[in-house]
């Protein structure tokens, strides 16, 4: 990671904690949401994107300093690959498929926080879905950042943002929020 690079402290940010009984009730809400039948319309699903696009456009600085802090990355190049490289699909064309999957769960990675976090967001949401999106911890201004703001400007009990230690990702969550042998269905 570059020298430039806030720790976890110096941003402000909590440490990562592994997830707990919040990351169940955020699954219940959103499956409840889910099945609702809410996330299907495609009204719904244009004002979601339409809140991502706002989101970016109008916290675009908050953005370059996160990915700044966490990767010395100039704002030139989080342009050209956080922001920009998932807006290329906005004009794209897409076939529909008839049922959207429930809820999806994505993980992005730390050397492009921001770009995987909202490219495969995109989809998901497109699709009708509602979204578990798991920041990378070794992003942590980040994951911040979009667990700051996610929820204001699109639907908060469609899209959850969650943050966690490692093993957090790989652990398995029974419905009751106790620790399980089998994973969580998220569809």
């Amino acid at each position: 990671m570059d020298p430039m690079a806030a720790s976890v402290e110096e941003i402000g940010a909590a440490a990562p904690q592994p997830l707990g009984l919040h990351a169940v009730q955020h699954l219940g809400e959103l499956r409840s949401t889910f099945e609702s039948g809410r996330t299907r319309p495609l009204a719904w699903r244009q004002s979601q994107l339409r809140g991502l696009l706002r989101l970016l456009a109008e916290k675009e600085e908050e953005a370059f300093r996160a990915l700044h802090d966490d990767l010395g990355k100039h704002r030139a190049e989080a342009y050209r690959d956080e922001v920009w490289a998932p807006l290329v699909a906005f004009p794209a064309n897409a076939q529909v498929v008839p049922e959207p999957l429930g809820v999806v769960l994505i993980f992005s990675c730390w050397n492009f926080p921001l770009g995987l976090s909202l490219e495969p967001l995109i989809g998901a949401i497109a699709a009708g879905n509602a979204v578990v999106l798991k920041p990378s911890e070794l992003a942590p201004a980040t994951a911040k950042f979009l667990e700051d703001n996610i929820g204001d400007y699109m639907d908060a009990t469609a899209v959850k943002v969650i943050q966690g230690a490692p093993r957090s990702g790989s652990s398995s969550w029974s419905t009751d929020g106790t620790r399980s042998s089998s994973p969580v269905k998220f569809n």
